[in-house]
């Protein structure tokens, strides 16, 4: 599991069947005190995150199994919002 920034949002009228109902996010790699860190990618929003929040993104066969659907072309899925993050032994992140 990676932190990610849900830094936007995807509309893909046409889609596959298997993410019909999927809400789609962009979201970028983020450090623990939700910096940016590397290239955005597109992941399926299983917990309802909005812009800003930082968020636990699962890929690979996990994202797939979280979908609940082993057959999902998606490799991205949002799984978590977090609250707070103590990294060094001090809080260096906590939700507004």
């Amino acid at each position: 599991m990676i932190i990610g920034k849900v830094v936007g949002t995807a509309v893909a009228s046409l889609k596959l069947d298997a993410l019909r109902a999927s809400k789609l996010l962009v979201v970028q790699p983020a450090d623990a005190k939700g910096e940016g860190v590397g290239p955005a990618f597109l992941a399926v929003d299983l917990v309802g995150a909005g812009d800003d929040e930082l968020v636990v993104v699962s890929q690979g066969s996990s994202a797939r199994m979280a979908i609940g659907n082993d057959r999902s072309p998606a490799d991205a899925a949002i799984v978590g919002i977090l609250d707070s993050i103590q990294y060094g032994g001090e809080q260096v992140f906590t939700k507004q």
